[in-house]
Parts: structure tokens; C-alpha cells; sequence
């Protein structure tokens, strides 16, 4: 099997030093990258007849936004590198969405950065990093 490695990018700091680490783990191990964007989507939420009429036309503008704004430029820098780059924008549960597209890519390893989505979690180690280490198919990579 090829090295491919899963990057989960978020568009923070701690983001963009996981992805500088996958950029330099690429380098060294020939890799392939598949950069993640994970838009945190509940379907148990509440909307009116309105809303859910415009909801699938509002994901999809969510998605082609974060492939725009933060996935084609950061597959840009991986390809000028000489580095194949692919780039997937998805809705769900980050850390279980990370995990499933570690499997549908069949990866040997996922890069994250520590960064958590709550104060407390963010203390220790990142909700989503956290889970993710839990759950994931292969080794991760939690980069501060």
C-alpha cells in the first residue's frame, strides 16, 4: 500500500501547523495527502418548513465555500511541492467523519491539530483530536 496520510484542516492556527506537519511528513515518506474540511452538521436540529426547504441548497453552498476558501489553496501548496493532493469537504461529526473518510481512503495516517472545540477539552487535548485517537482505523497524529 501507498502512504497517503488524511489532514483535517479547520482554518485556525493549530490547523495550518497540522497541515505544515503533513506538508513535511509528505516530503520525507513520499506520500500522498487527502485534505478534510469537516463542517459540523447535527440532523436533530430544529428548522421550520422554510428552512428545511433552502437546508440541502445551504450544505451544499457550506461545502463548495470551504473547498474555495480553505481546501484548493492549501492543495495548491501540496502539489507545487510535487506532493498528490486530493481535497474532500464534508458535513458530520468531525472526529467520526475523519475516521470514515480513513477508511474510504484507506490512509496510514490522519493529522490533526490539538485545537479543541470546547475551553475545558481544549485544556488537555482537543474534543475532536481526543475522539479521534478513540476511534480512528489507523495512527493519528496530533500536532500542538
Amino acid at each position: 500500500m501507498d502512504e497517503k496520510y488524511l489532514v483535517g484542516l479547520d482554518g485556525s492556527d493549530c490547523g495550518e501547523r497540522a497541515v505544515s506537519a503533513a506538508l513535511t511528513q509528505a516530503r520525507i515518506s513520499g506520500a500522498s495527502v487527502v485534505l478534510c474540511y469537516v463542517i459540523p452538521w447535527s440532523p436533530f436540529t430544529f428548522s421550520t418548513a422554510e428552512e428545511n426547504a433552502l437546508r440541502h441548497k445551504r450544505r451544499e453552498d457550506e461545502l463548495a465555500r470551504a473547498s474555495e476558501l480553505l481546501l484548493t489553496p492549501e492543495q495548491k501548496r501540496f502539489e507545487a511541492s510535487g506532493i498528490a493532493c486530493e481535497i474532500v469537504a464534508r458535513h458530520g461529526h468531525p472526529a467520526k467523519t475523519l475516521a470514515q473518510l480513513a477508511r474510504e481512503h484507506e490512509v496510514s495516517m490522519i493529522i490533526v491539530g490539538v485545537l479543541g472545540d470546547t475551553p475545558l477539552k481544549s485544556r488537555f487535548l482537543g474534543g475532536t483530536a481526543s475522539t479521534l485517537i478513540q476511534i480512528s482505523p489507523c495512527p493519528v497524529l496530533v500536532v500542538p
